[in-house]
């Protein structure tokens, strides 16, 4: 049987410009597969040495707290303005809020906090303070409407997260939850402070709380309180003694009390102005105080850390001879840290 010959089809022949292009994509291709296994495994790395604030941790001193613009005025008599220059260098919380850093600008103090973090070696820690009637209507009233909190608290987490470098402490609504049982709103508050842990999350990033103090609301209390916002599977823990002067040692009691009864939780403690202890129940710029110990001084198995919290020098409210709730007060800030010039 003959064998059948089949013609031979013509060899196509792909133009060179395609051969090019082709190569491009799929040179291009293998760039974007490698950015993001290598974006992942930055990330991997990034979250498995992310650590909890802990004894030694060293946070940032901002540049631009109310300490450093009246030591730059000096607009004081020599005792205030030694005390603004000192105070402009120790590693404090910067706090913001809607009424400083409103929403188109709160990006902005984040990234810059966070510039200062790397600079610094240290750790930003920050207070979020903008919830819906904060502070009930007493001396720091104010705060934002739910929609504008939710945006606010929004941008903030965003900022964070692109600092996904360096470790983020968030002091998130100091009184809040304390506050709540006389305000009569803790589910209300529950469910700004779910939005605004959801926005804020991320790798590196260690939310605490408000948590009270212990001349406050018994341990029991305020942990039924806690246990109220549904939150504390989600957070670190507590921040406890903010913007207060109770002891250290018993604000390390109260943690240890929280903790056993909320399974295990963490605590940060604000020594900012506790050097001299409380004033009896006097909490609204009693006199006589003192700066506290530095942060990072102080931990164990629940308390994480202390740090400076409160921002010492910035009044508590209109009482006891104070200006504003948060404006610098140049006569505090000489007492507070007369021991120390």
């Amino acid at each position: 049987m003959a064998r059948t010959h089949r013609p031979k089809r013509p060899r196509r022949r792909i133009p060179r410009a395609l051969v090019v292009v082709g190569a491009i994509v799929v040179i291009a291709a293998l760039i974007a597969a490698i950015a993001v296994v290598g974006s992942l495994v930055t990330t991997l790395f990034q979250t498995l040495g992310a650590r909890p604030p802990a004894v030694d941790t060293r946070i940032v001193a901002p540049d631009e707290s109310k300490a450093a613009q009246a030591a730059r005025a000096g607009a004081g008599d020599a005792d205030e303005n030694a005390a603004a220059e000192w105070l402009s260098t120790q590693p404090t919380t910067y706090w913001l809020t809607p009424e400083i850093d409103p929403v188109d600008e709160v990006w902005d103090r984040v990234a810059h906090l966070a510039a200062e973090a790397r600079d610094q070696k240290a750790a930003l820690s920050i207070a979020v303070y903008g919830l819906p009637d904060r502070d009930c209507g007493n001396h720091s009233a104010g705060g934002l409407d739910p929609d504008a909190y939710r945006e606010w608290t929004g941008r903030i987490g965003d900022a964070l997260r692109n600092a996904s470098d360096i470790q983020k402490i968030v002091v998130l609504e100091p009184d809040s939850i304390a506050l709540a049982s006389s305000c009569g709103s803790i589910q209300d508050r529950a469910g700004y402070l779910r939005g605004a842990v959801d926005s804020i999350r991320g790798t590196n990033t260690w939310i605490y709380l408000d948590g009270g103090h212990s001349s406050w609301h018994p341990p029991a209390e305020m942990a039924d309180l806690l246990r109220a916002t549904n939150l504390l599977s989600d957070v670190r823990g507590v921040a406890l003694n903010v913007s207060n002067y109770q002891d250290t040692a018993a604000e390390f009691a109260y943690a240890h009390a929280l903790s056993d009864q909320l399974g295990g939780i963490h605590a940060v403690i604000d020594t900012s102005r506790n050097g001299a202890g409380p004033a009896g129940s006097e909490w609204c710029n009693p006199a006589g105080r003192l700066v506290g110990s530095p942060g990072g001084s102080y931990g164990d198995g629940v308390v994480d850390t202390n740090l400076w919290i409160k921002p010492p020098g910035e009044s508590d409210g209109e009482c006891n001879g104070g200006p504003v709730a948060g404006t610098w007060w140049p006569a505090a800030a000489a007492e507070l840290t007369r021991e120390q010039r």
